[in-house]
C-alpha cells in the first residue's frame, strides 16, 4: 500500500507499507493503472493484474489493484494505491471506503504547493491587466 503524491507530470511515492518499497518511486502520470488514474481522475480497480497491459509490476505475488485519485479543488494531487496478492480483491465497498478516505485526506496531501491559496493567487496573476 502506498500513497503518491503528484510533483509537476509525475507521481513520486511518498508513504508506503509492504514487505519493501517498489522499484516504481516515481510514475510519469498517464503511465500504467497509477498513471491512468492520474490522468483521468477516476478510480482504477484491476482484478487481474496480469491481463491488464497497463500494470507496472511492483511485486511477483500481485494479482490485483486498486488505484484511488485524491483530488482537491477539482485537481489530483496523489492517489492511494493497493496491491494484492488475490485475484478480484477490491469489492464495490472497499472502492466506496477508500474514494472517501481519498476525500478526507485530500487537503492534506498538497505536498509541491506551498497552500490552496497559492493557486488562486497564480491565477489571478495570470489574468491581471499588464496596461
Amino acid at each position: 500500500m502506498g500513497i503518491y503524491f503528484v510533483e509537476g507530470n509525475d507521481l513520486v511515492l511518498g508513504p508506503w507499507k509492504g514487505p519493501q518499497a517498489t522499484e516504481h518511486a516515481r510514475i510519469p502520470v498517464g503511465q500504467g493503472v497509477c498513471g491512468a488514474a492520474a490522468a483521468s481522475g477516476v478510480t482504477e480497480v484491476v482484478d487481474d493484474v496480469n491481463a491488464d497491459e497497463r500494470y507496472l509490476a511492483c511485486f511477483a505475488s500481485t494479482r490485483s489493484e486498486i488505484v484511488v485519485p485524491i483530488a482537491y479543488e477539482g485537481r489530483v494531487v496523489g492517489e492511494i494505491d493497493i496491491d494484492s496478492d488475490t485475484q478480484a480483491a477490491f469489492s464495490n465497498d472497499d472502492r466506496a471506503f477508500l474514494e472517501r478516505v481519498a476525500l478526507l485526506i485530500s487537503a492534506h496531501a498538497l505536498v509541491g504547493w506551498d497552500r490552496p491559496s497559492q493557486w488562486g493567487e497564480e491565477v489571478g496573476r495570470d489574468q491581471a491587466p499588464t496596461g
